[in-house]
């Protein structure tokens, strides 16, 4: 357990912590992270109770749904297997991301039942939290802001110097709420953004409504090691962030089993809906 320096308003008592790496769950592989997060904020809401969720995985491309409204989708994704990355349509909203290694996934869930986290209060946590963990160990600011020639792009695009590093979305169930953030550690950001560029150029037809894709700019985007100018672990990145709580491993009960189990039965039905009924991840 580690404890924290002092009060930030993001750190709300003694947090349970689930990392993929000792998760029960790896046959699913990665439907088990989606799974697992909506798993997550139910058991949160359930016990009033704050977590934190760390995953990563190999090489994939996480879909929002409104990817798979272009006119040309099925056209587009064999791109992914070009650069030979699964892909997935995941339960949240917004746009494509990619995944692999180099990017870490972190999710703040709070129980939210009797006063409600506003949406604009989820992101400011998530903004603080970040802001925190590397403010003043690099001395580069990080802002807030749309970076819009990124993938996926979004009010709170978080950057370096004009350059986006991470994004930031939020999900709801009933009494509990996840502000999700992927932030590139390390890794080839470039070779990260002109596949999604790619997949866009062939998938767009010109029919979907202006200003909702990203026309992709690979040179807006970095990794944390890139900006810094230093070597930079995903280990290192965790270990900065839980030195803001008090915290203890989270354990996994038969009430997540069964949170988790019809969690992961949507997963799959949303994504055979998508890609037909033989679709399989692994």
């Amino acid at each position: 357990m580690k404890k924290n320096k002092k009060y930030t308003a993001f750190n709300q008592g003694l947090f349970s912590v689930f990392d993929a790496q000792s998760m029960p769950y790896k046959k699913d592989q990665d439907f088990a992270h989606f799974a697992l997060t909506d798993a997550l904020i139910t058991y949160a809401g359930a016990h009033e109770r704050p977590l934190i969720h760390f995953w990563q995985t190999d090489p994939l491309v996480i879909l929002g749904m409104m990817d798979t409204k272009i006119g040309h989708f099925q056209q587009a994704l064999p791109v992914f297997y070009k650069y030979h990355h699964r892909v997935i349509v995941r339960n949240s909203g917004g746009l494509a991301v990619v995944s692999d290694p180099g990017v870490l996934n972190v999710s703040l869930i709070y129980p939210s039942k009797e006063e409600r986290l506003t949406i604009d209060t989820g992101y400011e946590y998530m903004l603080d939290f970040i802001r925190e963990t590397f403010y003043p160990i690099y001395p580069y600011e990080i802002k807030a802001y749309e970076i819009t020639n990124s993938y996926c792009f979004g009010d709170y695009d978080l950057s370096i110097e004009g350059r986006k590093i991470a994004g930031i979305s939020q999900r709801r169930i009933k009494n509990g709420v996840a502000i999700m953030l992927y932030i590139s550690v390390n890794g080839d950001q470039k070779k990260r953004a002109e596949m999604l560029k790619e997949f866009y150029h062939i998938g767009l037809d010109g029919t979907e409504p202006s200003g909702r894709y990203p026309d992709i700019h690979p040179e807006v985007m970095t990794t944390l090691e890139d900006a810094y100018d230093t070597h930079l672990s995903v280990a290192e990145v965790k270990s900065n962030m839980l030195r803001h709580f008090d915290w203890q491993e989270g354990s996994y009960d038969e009430e997540m089993d069964r949170y988790y189990s019809k969690a992961l039965e949507k997963m799959k039905r949303r994504n055979q809906r998508v890609f037909g009924e033989d679709f399989v991840l692994f």
